[in-house]
């Protein structure tokens, strides 16, 4: 017997044909939040569970991409009967096959429509359903690449003849799983409800894709491009628009994030760093102004945390009122008191790799704990399919 679901999503019924991240991504959102998701997998699994580190042969990463879904192992190109019957009692289907291989394998949009006309069909690929580039394969960097996201990573001009770095996960996947699961559950609205309280009863078909997704990010870069052709360029930590605002070197060798952007709490920085004249300079009365002068300050900033550990330096920034931070890697994550006390680390038992850790919900309603979201980790491969095809489907 499965543990009951909570949440608001309880009783909607998702089918996933996802791999790796980005339709994963979408509904481990679409579970946390309390969905039934059945999560059909190829003969051996997500190929995702070869990711990341391993305990007995099985992913502790596939613990968090799998939680709280029903694993089905099922061949789509030798049973696509069962994938049309699934299919016909779900609510929503999400996928991220290569644009148009749904197609090839008469699981496309008029099939799913014939057999469910309410299905919701949430399509997430590299670069979308139409266009000159629908065909060209993609994965998480390229979005990056193209979406205009890894230009701004990259290092001042003539600062360093490294490459741009990347930020470390695969924000492009998870960028268009959020998109994704938004379109689908505006396409559910107006299917059930709609403006009038009267819904369409119709599913719809969401495209969205890794490029866009990091697109739309851009913040206003395309209407400056637009008014004189002005190209953001790569600032590293810093930032063109607001000033002070960057990574300084502490004593210890770690690293402190500071955003002193308004005029108050600039004010209240310079004080802190026993610099109070600069409060007062009219150099740096507006944000402006400190922009225009963005090296002299940092260079004040960090001659202090230079002298102070970070630590330390975040606890007097913390009494000024100074927003601040160490930059937290996974072990100050896993073992901070805000994380802790919110329960957005948990720890919880896994069948397959034992005692672990996993995120608390991003999202939290009201009524709900958030240490009841994890109904179960990633279970094995096809764990469910029994239960899926005989108690489910009645075969």
């Amino acid at each position: 017997m499965l543990p009951k679901r909570i949440g608001p999503l309880s009783g909607l019924k998702v089918l996933e044909i996802g791999h790796y991240i980005a339709a994963p991504f979408c509904t481990r959102i679409l579970a946390d939040l309390g969905a039934e998701v059945i999560k059909l997998e190829p003969p051996g699994g997500d190929p995702f569970r070869g990711w990341g580190a391993t305990i007995e042969g099985n992913s502790v990463w596939f613990s968090i991409h799998g939680r709280n879904k029903l694993s089905v192992e099922l061949d789509l190109k030798k049973d696509r009967d069962t994938a049309l019957k699934l299919a016909a009692r779900a609510d929503v289907l999400v996928e991220n096959m290569r644009a148009g291989q749904l197609e090839r394998l008469k699981l496309g949009p008029d099939e799913l429509h014939a057999v469910n006309p309410r299905l919701v069909i949430a399509r997430i690929s590299g670069y979308g359903q139409n266009g000159p580039y629908r065909d060209k394969p993609a994965f998480g960097a390229i979005g990056e690449a193209i979406g205009g996201l890894r230009h701004l990573t990259g290092h001042p001009a003539g600062t360093t003849e490294l490459p741009p770095p990347r930020c470390g996960i695969s924000i492009s996947d998870d960028l268009a799983g959020m998109y994704a699961a938004i379109g689908l559950l505006s396409a559910l609205w107006q299917r059930d409800a709609g403006p009038g309280g009267e819904g369409t009863g119709k599913g719809r078909i969401i495209d969205v894709n890794l490029i866009d997704s990091v697109f739309s990010l851009m913040e206003g870069m395309l209407p400056e491009y637009a008014m004189d052709g002005r190209v953001r360029q790569p600032v590293g930590a810093a930032i063109e628009t607001a000033a002070p605002t960057n990574t300084y070197p502490c004593a210890d060798g770690r690293w402190l994030c500071i955003a002193g952007n308004s005029d108050l709490i600039f004010a209240r920085l310079m004080v802190a760093i026993g610099r109070p004249e600069l409060a007062s300079d009219p150099r740096y009365a507006t944000n402006g102004q400190r922009c225009a002068h963005r090296a002299e300050l940092d260079a004040a900033i960090a001659a202090w945390t230079k002298t102070i550990a970070a630590k330390d330096a975040e606890t007097l920034l913390d009494a000024a009122e100074v927003p601040c931070s160490r930059l937290f890697d996974i072990a100050d994550c896993a073992t901070d008191p805000h994380f802790l006390a919110r329960k957005s680390v948990q720890t919880v038992q896994d069948p397959l790799i034992g005692q672990t850790l996993h995120p608390g919900p991003a999202i939290r309603l009201d009524g709900d704990r958030p240490e009841d979201v994890v109904a179960w980790t990633g279970p094995a491969v096809g764990a469910h399919t029994q239960y899926v095809l005989e108690t489910l489907l009645g075969e």
